[in-house]
């Protein structure tokens, strides 16, 4: 009873702070009827606000990467996370993909200073923005994540890499390919084919991979010919355009 009693109490405090903050939009009309029915608008208002902490709380419970944390919060929502959990997010990104959003230097400095007292995260479409700020709420670091980034397959082709534009003067044999492939740091391989197992899954071998002469939104097509039974196919994937330039240098022979 004490306990229904204080959170009745505590309720009806809110919506009288609701009521006071609102009060100069309200016209003054003295009826019962419109003080009742402001009186539900608040109670309304507070019910949105306590169902808006409640899914923004599952949601940093659930997200198992900060893809998924993006996907659940619109532009400008935003929710806390404290560094146990931003941790377990930021493991989930590939080594390549932490080093290029922070220094690792940088990131263990923010982690264990005294001066971090809140790490949050800001919607935006496509990502996130991500904030460390002091018990002021200066902002101490930030960075943008782009969590909608083109990886994955983009396509299957019947024919050569010759038939698809884009490849012209960029192809090479499969050997080539992969001994320039294995002279670039190991945490830039998943950059270059992030999605192994779907080539893995085609019949026949790799004779020859092409790399595009263009980049579309941070993102170069990689073309893997295949060989199978007297046919040619070829399986497209979407490689990111920094971890492309090193190999290319490679593939040049300007690269070490």
């Amino acid at each position: 009873m004490v306990v229904a009693e204080f959170r009745f109490d505590w309720c009806e405090s809110l919506v009288g702070r609701y009521l006071i903050t609102t009060n100069i939009g309200r016209p003054e009309i003295g009826t019962i009827w419109e003080s009742g029915r402001h009186t539900v608008t608040a109670l309304q208002s507070i019910d949105d606000i306590f169902l808006e902490k409640e899914n923004k709380a599952q949601l940093i419970r659930t997200a198992r990467s900060f893809s998924e944390l993006a996907d659940g919060l619109h532009a400008g929502q935003w929710v806390n996370l404290d560094k146990a959990r931003f941790k377990s997010l930021y493991l989930s990104l590939t080594p390549a993909r932490q080093r290029e959003i922070i220094q690792p230097a940088r990131l263990l400095w923010l982690l264990n200073t005294n001066q971090t007292a809140r790490i949050f995260c800001e919607g935006r479409p496509g990502g996130i923005l991500v904030y460390f700020a002091d018990s002021e709420n200066r902002v101490i670091h930030q960075f943008d994540l782009n969590t909608h980034r083109k990886y994955a397959s983009d396509g299957f082709f019947s024919g050569a890499l010759e038939m698809l534009e884009g490849f012209a003067g960029n192809i090479y044999g499969v050997d080539r390919f992969f001994e320039a492939v294995f002279r670039l740091p190991p945490e830039i391989i998943p950059e270059l084919i992030p999605n192994s197992d779907t080539l893995l899954s085609q019949s026949g071998t790799i004779d020859r991979v092409g790399i595009g002469n263009a980049a579309e939104e941070g993102v170069i097509r990689i073309g893997f010919e295949f060989s199978h039974l007297g046919e040619r196919r070829v399986v497209t994937t979407r490689a990111q355009e920094w971890a492309v330039w090193q190999l290319n240098l490679i593939l040049k022979g300007t690269g070490h």
